[in-house]
């Protein structure tokens, strides 16, 4: 995962699934990480990446066409 680079954290794995859903409708590559501890699921947050040479456009979506 050398050329991706996390552009949203959450702690609710909808709102990540939802970000890359966004990012994929406008034919950007997306991935969700699952950081969450894997013994309670309570503490880490979910993480999207893209690509590097995504990385400004999914910004730009995230901040401008996604609200929760």
């Amino acid at each position: 995962m050398e050329n991706w680079n996390k552009v949203f954290e959450t702690p609710m794995q909808v709102r990540a699934e939802i970000v890359k859903g966004v990012l994929e409708e406008h034919k950007i590559q997306a991935v969700v990480l699952n950081k969450k501890e894997t013994v309670y699921q309570i503490f880490g947050n979910y993480e999207v990446h893209v690509q590097r040479e995504d990385l400004m456009l999914a910004n730009n979506l995230i901040k401008n066409e996604i609200t929760f």
